[in-house]
């Protein structure tokens, strides 16, 4: 396999910023885009030098010429468009929150198994440098057994009802949107939680506006995280250990750095080199498990991606929030 040919359903904002990453990479190249539309599919085309421009998604899906599609559409799509893609034989990565509900993507891993297709949840934090220095320095128990993580990740958005965000009908509110990012970090670093407490509010669109979560696990370790889009924070994490912590105040979710201060040690800055805009760290994993002949990726492995989708599941119906396309 020479370069990784990839695919881009989507036109939106995502599917831009992954476009772009993907230019950093030497060994891959995005070939095709799929739209509703011929004329959004051509305006995407042309502004990142893309061939194969197509009407509809399954047209993509049907292109020879992609190895890979990258499902970049609103989240209660992304079950449909993934199967889609997979049952058509092409190797899939699928934004996050990887589909509504945990039904949902039980169906997606089941067709990714059955068809031997590749398929991950595009979770970019866990891929980036910093994360994975955070990672590796907390393995090699640089501050002890971890006993805290305190994770932010709320923003100020004006209240729309037709907006993404704040529609039922797309999929709105903090948990799906962001509230993941806090989660994922905490099932990456502590596995799955022991016990779970949590409140949210619902706003006038019924869907959560601000949530806190609360994880215990087993050895009583505590993971403490909040959501929002009516309010803004930090975006700070730290990660306290019984010899030491690490500290984010970025952003923690995008490509930055972080300081770990050690017992008997001097504080430290750490700050890994970035190669593009930091979409292109995930995009290469996956170009790797194409060339080695794997299905998933052994750090965001498809049962990882299915029990934080039903810690989800399980904090909605605490909050006793249902999108009006859940079924069942």
């Amino acid at each position: 396999m020479e370069k990784i040919r990839w695919g881009i359903l989507g036109t939106g904002r995502i599917a831009g910023d992954f476009a772009t990453g993907l230019g950093a990479e030497e060994d891959a190249e995005v070939v095709a885009v799929g739209s509703r539309a011929q004329a959004t599919a051509d305006a995407f085309g042309q502004r990142f030098d893309i061939p194969n421009r197509h009407p509809t998604y399954d047209a993509l899906a049907a292109d020879p010429d992609v190895d890979i599609i990258y499902v970049a559409t609103p989240h209660p799509l992304h079950k449909e468009n993934t199967i889609t893609c997979l049952r058509a034989g092409k190797a899939v990565l699928c934004e996050k929150p990887f589909a509504m509900n945990s039904g949902e993507v039980q169906e997606m891993i089941d067709c990714a198994r059955t068809h031997g297709r590749f398929l991950m949840e595009a979770m970019w934090t866990r891929f980036l440098p910093h994360i994975q220095e955070m990672k590796r320095r907390i393995e090699e128990g640089q501050i002890g057994d971890i006993r805290l993580i305190l994770a932010d990740f709320c923003y100020r958005a004006e209240l729309d009802p037709e907006k993404r965000t704040f529609n039922p009908a797309l999929g709105g509110g903090a948990l799906l949107d962001i509230g993941v990012y806090p989660i994922a970090l905490a099932h990456h670093l502590l596995g799955g939680p022991a016990r779970i407490a949590s409140l949210a509010h619902l706003g006038v669109t019924e869907v959560d506006e601000q949530v806190g979560i609360l994880f215990q696990y087993d050895d009583g370790a505590l993971a403490v995280m909040s959501a929002a889009i009516r309010a803004s924070t930090p975006h700070s994490l730290v990660i306290s250990g019984t010899e030491g912590e690490i500290v984010a105040q970025e952003g923690w979710w995008l490509p930055s750095g972080f300081t770990i201060s050690r017992d008997g040690h001097a504080q430290e800055t750490v700050r890994p080199d970035i190669v593009g805009n930091g979409w292109n760290y995930q995009a290469r994993e996956c170009g790797r498990c194409l060339r080695q002949g794997f299905t998933e990726h052994p750090l965001m492995p498809l049962d990882e991606s299915l029990a934080i989708t039903r810690l989800m599941d399980g904090l909605r119906a605490e909050w006793g929030l249902r999108y009006p396309m859940e079924t069942a």
